[in-house]
């Protein structure tokens, strides 16, 4: 391997060169393990909820090497981890608590299990996700009827599943899916410290779970000619291009961040072939999107070609479903 490339490497934060093994980077002062830290922090409070001390305290000391001994970071890391010490020097009352509930007779399990703070917080994002589920379901079943209503609404939660499945499966925390009839849906999630890049494909996936609901829909319509599903695939191809739009919170303001100046020029060529050759004016919002963010000061001091292709297979990909699939009339 190349020496000069085995003991360097580039900040993701401001694109200054990192000696080998750095905790901060010198120019931006950005930490280099912020995506490590998170993913430390969200399972040591995990188990912190779930009253496991001892792995909780292992936990967090794994967040130690990964900070400068100095940083406030470390500070607080250092003090958490001498209360869950003096926690588990006290552990031994516990039994008093279980003597305690078992006189309460029936209601003593209840009152157990009520305690934990995991479950009473588990219980109501659970609660919320349906409530509010129910209630879109309901608007749009209003509008247009059983079959269309329910269907749009479990396509919007297929979009809404790819930002929660590609966050958690990356060992971030996130929400369940909290569903605004007549607006959208979102899933809450702590981005803070996380890379440019790792934000943009979280972005993305959403839009790429609502083409797989597309084509899903599209299939189906060329299996039965139902107008129902070419209405769903249609519905679901123009929203998820609308969500593409690189501009303020839609999925494709978010990973527009990730990309570089040229790779924004090549955002804007795209969305105006797609616009001439198919015809469908959503695409020009695309490309109007694209040159608001040539003027922005967001650019990053480093391409990310990953996340291009990406945004650009999404994107045709919902081009050639709109092609396809008859509008509804």
């Amino acid at each position: 391997m190349n020496e000069s490339a085995e003991s360097s490497r580039r900040c993701q934060t401001c694109g200054a060169d990192l000696p080998l093994f750095p905790l901060v980077c010198d120019r931006c002062h950005a930490l280099v393990h912020s995506e490590e830290l998170a993913r430390i922090s969200h399972r040591a409070k995990t188990l912190e909820e779930e009253r496991q001390i001892q792995e909780a305290r292992e936990e967090w000391q794994k967040a130690l090497p990964l900070l400068p001994a100095g940083a406030t970071q470390a500070e607080w890391v250092r003090s958490q981890i001498a209360k869950l010490e003096l926690q588990l020097r006290v552990a031994p009352a516990e039994p008093q608590k279980a003597n305690w509930a078992r006189r309460l007779g029936p209601l003593g399990p209840l009152l157990i299990l009520l305690s934990k703070g995991k479950f009473l917080l588990t219980a109501i994002f659970k609660l919320k996700f349906l409530i509010s589920l129910v209630a879109f379901v309901g608007v749009y079943w209003s509008l247009f009827g059983a079959r269309f209503g329910i269907s749009f609404a479990l396509l919007v939660l297929l979009h809404e599943l790819g930002h929660y499945v590609d966050i958690r499966r990356r060992g971030l925390p996130a929400e369940m899916p909290v569903f605004l009839p007549g607006l959208g849906a979102y899933v809450r999630w702590d981005a803070l410290g996380i890379k440019r890049a790792t934000r943009a494909a979280v972005s993305l996936a959403g839009p790429l779970a609502g083409l797989l609901g597309a084509i899903g829909c599209y299939l189906a319509w060329k299996q039965t000619g139902s107008g129902l599903w070419a209405a769903l695939a249609q519905t679901s191809a123009w929203l998820n291009v609308l969500n593409l739009i690189p501009v303020w919170i839609l999925d494709g303001g978010q990973a527009a961040l990730a990309l570089s100046r040229t790779e924004r020029w090549i955002l804007l060529g795209l969305g105006l072939l797609l616009w001439l050759g198919l015809g469908e004016s959503i695409f020009f919002l695309v490309s109007a999107g694209a040159v608001y963010r040539l003027f922005t000061k967001d650019v990053p001091p480093m391409p990310a070609p990953k996340i291009t292709a990406y945004y650009i297979s999404v994107l045709v990909g919902l081009g050639v479903i709109l092609h396809f699939v008859p509008s509804p009339r």
